[in-house]
């Protein structure tokens, strides 16, 4: 399903698999999950990091998975039987709303995304990355990973502290980003 929908909506996705797992451990690694209560997934698909970020995450913590894709929303809701998840089908840029909505939070601890900010127009790119770092809980973090440095100059512009680090053991090598407000 993970493939059709790259070859389908390819600017959707930013790749034609789904992230290895070097690059998911590397990039779920940044978490404090002792104190992560409230996280956000941009881009969940078919629910690679989701399912990883569940195992992780305490018993009394939830996560919020928005997707764009509707047929991914589908196959996480009807995959993934736990109740700390919550799949919607919305844009990353109405997270405040989708939170709020979702869980009556008005602040998640982190954002993890994976949408592939290069295909994203501009003003969408900066909409997104502004109600992120709004979200955000002071102590918080946005971490992505992206195939290039479009969206580096926008991070920076956007989030007081941006630090970098690179996976190659990934089909496509991720660069990953960990941003604080």
């Amino acid at each position: 399903m993970f493939a059709r929908t790259f070859f389908r909506f390819p600017t959707l996705l930013g790749s034609v698999i789904p992230s290895s797992r070097f690059l998911v451990n590397d990039l779920l690694n940044q978490i404090r999950w002792e104190k992560a209560l409230v996280i956000v997934e941009y881009g969940p698909g078919v629910g690679t990091i989701t399912q990883e970020i569940l195992k992780r995450m305490r018993p009394d913590a939830e996560l919020v998975a928005i997707e764009l894709n509707e047929e991914f929303v589908t196959f996480l809701r009807n995959k993934i039987a736990d109740p700390r998840l919550h799949a919607v089908h919305a844009s990353a840029r109405e997270v405040r709303n989708v939170l709020y909505r979702e869980l009556g939070q008005p602040r998640a601890d982190y954002i993890v995304s994976g949408i592939p900010y290069s295909t994203i127009p501009e003003a969408v790119r900066w909409e997104i990355l502004e109600e992120s770092r709004q979200l955000l809980q002071p102590e918080g973090a946005l971490l992505l990973y992206q195939f290039t440095q479009t969206v580096l100059p926008y991070l920076r512009a956007s989030f007081s502290d941006v630090k970098q680090s690179f996976q190659l053991l990934n089909i496509m090598p991720a660069r990953i980003f960990y941003c604080t407000p």
